[in-house]
C-alpha cells in the first residue's frame, strides 16, 4: 500500500514544444492531486518555451545549457559536446541535491541528460513516447527505463516490449464532452447555421503550407458553402489577418478555447504532431492531416500513417497539396458517408484516460 500523506519527490522533463510540456505538466498536476504533499522540480532546456510555461502552470523549474544537433551541417554542432557535458554534469547535481524518488521524462532536449543521471544514481525512471517512430533520446533512454508509457501499439520494434504500457497521451480534460458544446460554440465563433465549419490548425507557431492552402483555396470554401476558422500561427500573423475581412473566413493567432472550436468544426485539417493527434482521437471529427516534413525522423508522417492506415483520417503528403487537395477534400465533403466513417474509425482509437493511466504506473515505481 503507497503512503499518500508522504512527501515523494518527483522530478520532470518535457520541454522544446507543447507537445513535451503539456503531457509533463499533466502528468505533475495528476500526481499532485493524488500526493498533495509530494514535491516536484522541471528540468528544462535553458532558451526553450518550457522555462516560461512551466512556472505559468505552479511548477519550479530549472534549466539546462542544451539543445538538439543540427540535421544539416552548422557551426552550431561545434558546441553540442560542450553543452552535451555541461548538462550531464549539471542535471547530476541536480539529482543529488534533489533526490527523487522517480524521474519521469516526456521528450524535449533536456530530457535526456535528466534521465540519464537518474537512472546512473539509481533513481526510477519513467519514459513517455508520444509518437508513433520515437526519437533518438528515448531510443537510448529504454535501455535502463523501468517503464515506458507509449501511445501507439507496435512500438515493440524499438523497445524492451516487458517495459512497455499502451496509455496514450494525456490530453486536455475539457475535450472529453464536446458534443455538449455545438450550440455554445456556434455562438462563441459567430459561425452560419446553414454552413459547414472548416478548422484549419498549424500549431501555436503556424504552418506556413498549410496557411498558403488555404489562402489558395478561400475562392474554393466559398463555392462549396464552407465557412473558415483559420489558425494562423503567432509567426503569420502579419501576413494573413487581413483575410479576416473576407466574408465567412475568420484568422486567428491563437485558439484559446480550443475546446469550442473543436465542437464548431465539422472538418479539421491539422498538423500531425503527437497530442494534435490524441487530441483529435478524443474529438471524433473527419480530419485530414498534413504532416510537416521537417521534423526528426519524420515522426509527424508516420502519426498520420499511424491513423490513415486504419481509414480513420485522410493524409496528404505536404508535397502533393497542390495535386491532391480539391480530389480529397471535395471527396470528403461530398459524401456524409465517408464523414461518418471517419468520425467512427478515429473516435475508436482514442485512449481518454492516458494521464490516469501514466500515473498509476508511477505510483508502481514509487512503491
Amino acid at each position: 500500500m503507497i503512503d499518500k500523506s508522504k512527501t515523494y519527490k518527483i522530478i520532470l522533463s518535457g520541454g522544446g514544444t507543447g507537445g513535451h510540456i503539456y503531457p509533463a505538466v499533466a502528468i505533475a498536476n495528476e500526481l499532485k492531486f493524488r500526493f498533495p504533499n509530494a514535491e516536484f522540480l522541471f528540468v528544462g532546456a535553458k532558451d526553450r518555451m518550457e522555462m516560461e510555461k512551466v512556472p505559468q502552470a505552479g511548477y519550479s523549474i530549472k534549466g539546462l545549457w542544451i539543445s538538439g544537433l543540427q540535421r544539416s551541417l552548422s557551426a552550431k554542432n561545434l558546441m553540442f559536446p560542450f553543452k552535451l557535458i555541461s548538462s550531464l554534469y549539471n542535471a547530476y547535481k541536480i539529482i543529488l541535491k534533489f533526490k527523487p524518488d522517480v524521474a519521469i521524462g516526456t521528450g524535449g532536449f533536456a530530457s535526456g541528460p535528466l534521465l540519464q543521471m537518474a537512472n546512473l544514481k539509481s533513481v526510477p525512471t519513467l519514459i513517455q513516447e508520444q509518437n508513433s517512430y520515437p526519437g533518438i533520446t528515448n531510443k537510448l533512454l529504454a535501455k535502463r527505463a523501468n517503464k515506458i508509457c507509449v501511445a501507439y501499439s507496435g512500438l515493440e520494434r524499438f523497445f524492451p516490449k516487458d517495459k512497455i504500457k499502451l496509455t496514450g497521451n494525456p490530453v486536455r480534460q475539457d475535450l472529453l464532452d464536446i458534443t455538449s458544446k455545438v450550440d455554445e460554440a456556434k455562438k462563441f465563433f459567430d459561425l452560419k447555421k446553414d454552413k459547414k465549419t472548416l478548422l484549419v490548425l498549424g500549431g501555436s507557431l503556424g504552418a506556413k503550407a498549410i496557411n498558403e492552402l488555404i489562402e489558395k483555396e478561400l475562392y474554393y470554401f466559398k463555392s462549396n458553402n464552407i465557412q473558415v476558422i483559420w489558425q494562423c500561427g503567432k509567426l503569420y500573423q502579419n501576413k494573413f489577418e487581413k483575410y479576416s475581412k473576407v466574408d465567412d473566413v475568420q484568422v486567428h493567432t491563437f485558439l484559446n478555447r480550443m475546446d469550442l472550436a473543436y465542437a464548431a468544426a465539422d472538418i479539421i485539417i491539422s498538423r500531425a504532431g503527437a497530442s494534435s493527434v490524441s487530441e483529435l482521437c478524443i474529438v471524433g471529427k473527419p480530419v485530414v492531416f498534413v504532416p510537416s516534413p521537417y521534423v526528426a525522423e519524420d515522426h509527424q508522417t508516420k502519426n498520420a500513417e499511424a491513423i490513415s492506415s486504419k481509414n480513420a483520417a485522410i493524409l496528404i503528403a505536404q508535397s502533393q497539396l497542390d495535386k491532391q487537395f480539391e480530389i480529397q477534400f471535395s471527396e470528403l465533403i461530398g459524401s456524409v458517408e465517408k464523414q461518418t466513417l471517419l468520425s467512427k474509425n478515429i473516435k475508436e482509437l482514442a485512449l481518454v484516460n492516458a494521464t490516469k493511466d501514466i500515473v498509476n504506473e508511477v505510483e508502481k515505481l514509487l512503491k
